[in-house]
């Protein structure tokens, strides 16, 4: 198969979805002429024109306004958040409004709306353009929430979402825009809630999504030289999530590891390792362990930023203690 970078594959989903529905529209700031921040929506205005691709004020509560108006009177907007920090700025529109329609109205209502959010570290951009807040959205009930980890699945998430008759955070790892991987020809959608196994494996069982299973990956190859095989299950979607073939996998290592970008305290791990220690307490035959960014805020200084993040370094010595 061909590849391409996860952009391309994140514009390509929003070309084929507007294609073929011309309820979709996209809103967000700078999504027009300017294609976007990170170049995401390049084209869609010379394509599809302004009535479809609409630039917003700096005012993300705007934003999310009116994509909530627009999907209640039946229109599927997907609305852009440049950084995933400023969302803070829409939380009462996504939190209190999508998300609480279909049961606000009885179940008579739905809200078929996407917000796309970057998030994560690795521009050095600081501790207000580098969250990672899946986790709040996770914990709110009518929200979904996915997070793809290469080209196939960010085209395949974002069909599925933008096809979803209920409101899906779309959240995009900034770093892995320029990163390539394969999209096949004729790139199918991806089942939100659907798990999926990177790379099979005997001894311990890596959970993770987003950019950490890249790091995941790498781990991999490199535990592989002491004798040791870990499975990296990519968790794609957050909520609903795939505690089924995490407790499948769970049966064949025995051990786990729980990895994300995200703080670890309170984080999505948490959530994990709190059902395994309950539906898989039988499957484990050692601690589980945490991997997660240390509870403070990014750090502005290339250096510091690299040792606040979690990579491969991280995740190879949470396996060696959970097999020690």
């Amino acid at each position: 198969m061909p590849e391409v970078r996860y952009l391309k594959a994140v514009n390509q989903a929003l070309y084929d979805a507007m294609e073929v529905d011309d309820s979709v529209f996209v809103i967000g700031e700078d999504v027009a002429a300017a294609g976007g921040p990170f170049k995401a929506t390049r084209g869609l205005l010379e394509t599809f024109g302004p009535g479809r691709v609409y630039d917003a004020p700096i005012a993300e509560a705007v934003i999310a306004g009116v994509a909530v108006g627009a999907a209640m009177t039946g229109m599927r907007p997907v609305a852009e958040i440049m950084f995933m920090d400023f969302i803070t700025l829409a939380m009462d529109q996504i939190v209190n409004q999508a998300a609480k329609a279909r049961s606000m109205f009885g179940g008579q209502a739905s809200l078929p709306l996407v917000i796309r959010a970057p998030h994560g570290g690795g521009l050095n951009a600081g501790p207000q353009h580098s969250q990672c807040l899946e986790a709040w959205f996770a914990h709110v009930p009518g929200l979904k929430v996915v997070c793809p980890a290469n080209a196939a699945d960010a085209y395949g998430l974002i069909r599925s979402a933008i096809d979803d008759p209920d409101p899906v955070i779309v959240v995009e790892n900034k770093t892995l825009y320029a990163a390539k991987s394969e999209l096949p020809d004729d790139p199918q959608a991806v089942p939100i809630g659907k798990a999926t196994i990177s790379r099979p494996g005997r001894d311990v069982t890596v959970v993770t999504y987003g950019a950490m299973v890249r790091e995941a990956l790498t781990a991999a190859d490199q535990l592989t030289i002491e004798g040791v095989d870990i499975e990296v299950l990519d968790l794609r979607s957050i909520q609903p999530w795939d505690e089924a073939m995490v407790v499948s996998s769970l049966a064949r290592t025995h051990r786990l590891v729980v990895a994300h970008e995200a703080v670890e305290a309170f984080g999505v791990g948490a959530e994990v390792v709190a059902r395994m220690a309950d539906v898989g307490f039988d499957e484990l035959d050692a601690p589980i362990i945490r991997v997660g960014a240390p509870f403070a805020p990014s750090p502005f200084a290339k250096s510091l930023e690299a040792a606040y993040r979690p990579d491969a370094s991280d995740i190879v010595r949470a396996v060696r203690r959970t097999l020690a």
